[in-house]
């Protein structure tokens, strides 16, 4: 496997791990790191930047679902759950957009809720790096 499929594959890993879909880009990039055959920053970069992007195709599809039902009551509890998050501290929340279960719920609520995009992008980046952050200081 090149370094570019190896690249290549943690960035849709990412992608995918972090829009509505299931994933496992955590477990795929301390794979990786624990192998040690590539170098970290280039593995650290291609998931978070797949991640980001997921979260905010999440952001945007909670954009698109609010012109469509922009009066819609949430009705799944991690949504009602995600929504109050993010009515009382606001895009501060999407630094937690990396938690299982209410992560996804919670870019796509912010897109809902009409968020600021450009702040709702970086907090969403911030959270998705530290959390490869915290797994390159375990593993490597």
């Amino acid at each position: 496997m090149t370094l570019d499929a190896t690249l290549g594959g943690l960035f849709l890993s990412g992608l995918i791990s972090s829009t509505l879909l299931p994933g496992g880009s955590e477990a795929l990039f301390g794979w990786m790191l624990n192998e040690g055959e590539h170098a970290v920053l280039p593995m650290f970069l291609a998931v978070t930047i797949g991640n980001t992007l997921g979260g905010i195709i999440t952001f945007l599809m909670g954009v698109l679902v609010a012109k469509r039902y922009p009066l819609r009551a949430l009705e799944k509890p991690e949504h009602l759950r995600a929504q109050r998050w993010i009515e009382k501290y606001g895009p501060f929340t999407l630094l937690l957009s990396w938690l299982p279960v209410v992560g996804d719920p919670l870019c796509f609520i912010a897109g809902w809720l009409r968020g600021h995009f450009w702040l709702a992008a970086l907090m969403i980046m911030l959270g998705k790096a530290a959390r490869y952050l915290a797994l390159v200081l375990l593993i490597s």
